[in-house]
């Protein structure tokens, strides 16, 4: 189903700063904004809130860690036991190692796998372009149309009393 946006430009950060304030407080959906570096403060302004990444993070590398013990304990004890100079089967400080390895390497495929399927990023996808030269000089505030016209040209107004330079309509299959 294809979805309708504003797509207003802006010359510096400091007027698309007040521009997605000022839209976020007239009750208007604020879709993306786009700019050539990062900008202090946009995503506090924005409203993101604070990505769960580290959560997954977190807790796969627990499981690494805790399969990377679980499998050492269970090869050197009971499937493949060898005694190498009176030490104990268990000596879990061979296993450090191992497990810090798996640890590390389970949660950064995991963190990657996770950071791609929650961004719907997959081969061959192609990124809407709402807004030409975002990556030279540009700003771009992406706002949802509103349904009525009425609300669209009041939004298309708070845009423009923004500082908005160019105010077009696009729509993406979303």
């Amino acid at each position: 189903m294809p979805r309708s946006f504003l797509v207003a430009t802006f010359s510096d950060p400091a007027t698309l700063l007040n521009a997605v304030e000022t839209v976020r407080s007239e009750d208007l959906r604020v879709h993306d904004v786009f700019a050539p570096y990062p900008i202090h403060g946009l995503d506090e302004v924005m409203g993101l809130r604070r990505t769960r990444l580290p959560w997954v993070t977190v807790l796969v590398g627990l499981c690494g860690l805790a399969f990377a013990l679980c499998f050492q304990y269970f090869a050197a004890v009971f499937d493949w036991p060898v005694n190498v100079g009176g030490k104990p089967d268990n000596s879990t400080l061979a296993f450090i190692p191992i497990c810090f390895e798996l640890t590390v390497l389970s949660s950064g495929l995991a963190t990657v796998f996770a950071l791609f399927v929650r961004s719907r990023l997959y081969p061959g996808k192609l990124a809407p372009v709402f807004a030409e030269g975002v990556t030279d000089d540009v700003f771009a505030l992406v706002v949802r149309k509103p349904e009525s016209a009425d609300e669209a040209r009041r939004a298309t107004s708070v845009l423009e009393k923004c500082g908005a330079r160019d105010i077009e309509e696009k729509a993406t299959g979303q």
